[in-house]
C-alpha cells in the first residue's frame, strides 16, 4: 500500500501531516507531501485512511 498527494488540489489544511506525521510532512508554503516513497507500513494502514478521509479536497489517494 502507497499514499500519494495530488498537489494541484491540495489547498495546505495540513490534516495529513497532523493525523499521520509518519507517512506526511509539510513544504515551507505548508503544503503536504508525502514522506519518503510513500509506503505505508502494515501497522500504519489505519492511520493512512484517515488521513485520506479527512482531507477537504481529496487530494490523497491510496495506491
Amino acid at each position: 500500500m502507497k499514499v500519494r498527494i495530488d498537489s494541484e488540489r491540495c489547498q495546505g489544511h495540513g490534516r495529513c501531516y497532523d493525523l499521520a506525521p509518519e507517512l506526511f510532512g509539510e513544504d515551507d508554503e505548508g503544503y503536504g507531501h508525502v514522506l519518503g516513497d510513500g509506503a505505508v507500513p502494515p501497522d500504519g494502514e489505519r492511520t493512512a485512511r484517515l488521513a485520506v478521509s479527512n482531507c477537504p479536497e481529496r487530494a490523497i489517494e491510496i495506491l
